[in-house]
């Protein structure tokens, strides 16, 4: 049966309210709910045999419902994280439990949509950085130093209280860098692929960055890029870069629970 799509047509007004607001990116509650406490897991604040704050106690803390609380556990649980124990609660199940999660169809598709996004970031960034390194002005790399800053420190928190913080400022620094080549076709190009992982992979997104994207050893690759940009020097900046993205997908690729 067809169905006839009455097309909605509105003048905006001076000084009148817009029909609809925009939308910044589509949120799961109960994905971002899980994400946030596998990070706390994956920190160490959660160890195994931990039960997990009760759902009341979980919807007071986030802000949520505990219907969201509640399907983000089945989420974990799914996933083989947590172990719930009817009338008990939920506790925290060893490593070794976790070493086959079963994830979803969807999921996985996610995941290696995310790598194949690492894959082209990789000769983007790269090019936009060996730009960025001479043609980058003080106050972007002012700007760039700071966003870097900010990185750091959500950081140096863990995934289980700055993960968002961490991702956002990531994506950031990067977006900045390819501004700074001057090229604005590289800064379409970047701009574009950080709408996909927002629109449609940001809890993929996240649940990979809490799980191998944080640590000393992986700011030094970012740390590796910013150092090149500083010297000017084209080459090694493309270089670092490339390193930090075929680093960052070959790491994802080779996690355990990846198909």
């Amino acid at each position: 049966m067809r169905l006839k799509v009455k097309t909605l047509e509105y003048h905006t007004m001076t000084g009148s309210a817009p029909l609809f607001d925009r939308i910044d990116r589509p949120r799961r509650l109960p994905d971002e709910v899980a994400v946030s406490i596998l990070g706390a897991i994956e920190g160490g604040q959660l160890m195994p045999g931990d039960r997990l704050p009760t759902e009341a106690d979980l919807s007071k803390r986030f802000g949520v419902a505990r219907t969201v609380v509640r399907e983000a556990i089945s989420l974990l649980r799914y996933d083989g994280v947590v172990d719930s124990r009817r009338g008990v609660g939920a506790f925290v199940t060893e490593a070794s439990q976790r070493s086959a999660f079963r994830i979803s169809p969807a999921c996985f598709e996610k995941r290696k949509q995310i790598v194949q996004l690492l894959q082209l970031r990789t000769g983007v960034q790269a090019g936009a950085s060996a730009l960025a390194a001479s043609a980058r002005t003080a106050e972007q790399m002012a700007q760039i130093d700071t966003t870097y800053t900010r990185m750091a420190a959500a950081d140096a928190s863990g995934p289980g209280t700055a993960l968002e913080e961490r991702v956002d400022s990531e994506l950031l620094l990067y977006r900045q860098i390819a501004e700074a080549s001057h090229n604005p076709y590289y800064a379409e190009v970047v701009a574009m692929i950080e709408a996909n992982i927002q629109n449609n992979l940001r809890s993929a997104f996240l649940k990979n960055a809490a799980a191998s994207e944080f640590g000393p050893a992986i700011m030094e690759e970012h740390r590796a890029v910013l150092e090149a940009l500083h010297s000017g020097n084209g080459e090694a900046a493309r270089a670092a870069t490339r390193a930090r993205f075929e680093r960052a997908a070959e790491r994802l690729a080779a996690r355990a629970d990846f198909a």
